[in-house]
């Protein structure tokens, strides 16, 4: 090899090493875990006769064990609207646990709850296993989600007139949230 080239191999080896000792994995830092209240209003559709719209107010307590992952408690007060003026609205207040997981970047989510529904109206007072699987959009302050609600126990009515079990919502929760 002539000198020429030995100096230019030494040269881009120096230049390598240089950006190579600039050019760092990126800091790991602690995920500062900790609280967070969220107050949310929801407008829904319930799927079920003789149900028709769905109106609810809630707190949510969350809980955030890393940037990706959150726990959740959830309660509030919910009223499921009758199509019928003969018929009964049924108000119940729902008590929710659930995971939330952000799945694209840090602002976009999917997470499931589960709980009971206690119906504290118009004489109704059946309790209801309550299961509530959302999709969402989360910043600083703000959280909008689409999300279906099934309470498994509270009565419908049937295509055929009967009366069956179990009664579904669609709805879409707007929310104002904060650190604690």
């Amino acid at each position: 090899m002539k000198t020429t080239e030995k100096i230019k191999i030494v040269m881009v080896l120096a230049i390598s090493l240089l950006f190579a000792n600039n050019t760092k994995a990126q800091e790991t830092t602690n995920y500062d875990q900790g609280f967070r209240l969220g107050f949310g209003v929801t407008g829904g559709y319930a799927v079920h006769d003789p149900y028709k719209l769905a109106l609810s107010g809630d707190a949510r307590l969350q809980y955030d064990l890393s940037k990706q992952y959150s726990l959740t408690l959830t309660t509030g007060y919910s009223n499921l609207f009758v199509s019928k003026a003969d018929g009964n609205d049924v108000g119940f207040i729902p008590a929710k646990l659930g995971f939330k997981a952000f799945v694209w970047g840090d602002q976009f989510y999917i997470m499931g709850e589960g709980g009971g529904a206690f119906a504290v109206s118009n004489g109704y007072h059946k309790t209801s296993l309550l299961l509530a699987p959302s999709i969402g959009y989360a910043t600083k302050d703000i959280d909008i989600s689409l999300r279906y609600e099934h309470y498994n126990d509270f009565a419908r009515l049937n295509n055929d007139g009967s009366i069956g079990k179990g009664v579904g919502q669609v709805g879409v929760r707007v929310a104002y949230g904060f650190k604690l």
